[in-house]
């Protein structure tokens, strides 16, 4: 089992209005995800897994520039998915760090990547594993600017429209599976 506890005070004591950020919005995800699961127990997803992952995620974030979520790091937001993977792979964590890596949107394509001029390593990055897609999904109901509230499916998908057609034919099929 994976104290992701730990890995929280490890690397966001310093940042305490960021901490409590990321706990909040990672439970909201972690909470949805079970959820998904126990209601589609078909789906033979990894309980245990699933809440560790969702609760790590998002691990990369500090080392990003996003000053309205006290993220004051470096990169620019949109690489804190594979930041993230890099540092729980450095933590013995390489199926985490998939999660991390493959959550961004609904997961980038290398064309995707290439295409849009993208600051991320060229490889694919899009979910393969039943709970990859679960916590995936499952966060784009939540934004760390709006904490406390749950998109609708349909505010979700908003979302996702302005980042191209791929990301959002990925989520409505995940609809059909996961609600």
């Amino acid at each position: 089992m994976t104290d992701w506890q730990t890995l929280y005070e490890k690397y966001y004591s310093d940042n305490r209005p960021l901490y409590e950020l990321l706990l909040k919005h990672s439970r909201s995800v972690a909470d949805k995800a079970l959820a998904i699961a126990a209601s589609h127990p078909e789906l033979g997803a990894d309980n245990t897994f699933l809440e560790e992952a969702s609760m790590l995620h998002d691990i990369g974030i500090f080392l990003t520039d996003a000053a309205p979520i006290h993220c004051f790091g470096k990169e620019p937001y949109i690489c804190h998915g594979y930041l993230g993977a890099e540092l729980l792979r450095s933590e013995g964590l390489p199926r985490h760090a998939l999660v991390c890596e493959r959550h961004t949107g609904t997961g980038l394509s290398l064309t995707e990547i290439e295409e849009r001029g993208l600051p991320l390593p060229h490889r694919e990055m899009k979910p393969v594993s039943i709970e990859e897609k679960i916590i995936c999904f499952a966060d784009k109901f939540f934004s760390k600017t709006r904490p406390d509230e749950e998109k609708s499916t349909a505010q979700a998908e908003a979302s996702l429209a302005k980042f191209g057609k791929d990301g959002l034919d990925r989520f409505k099929a995940w609809c059909y599976i996961f609600l």
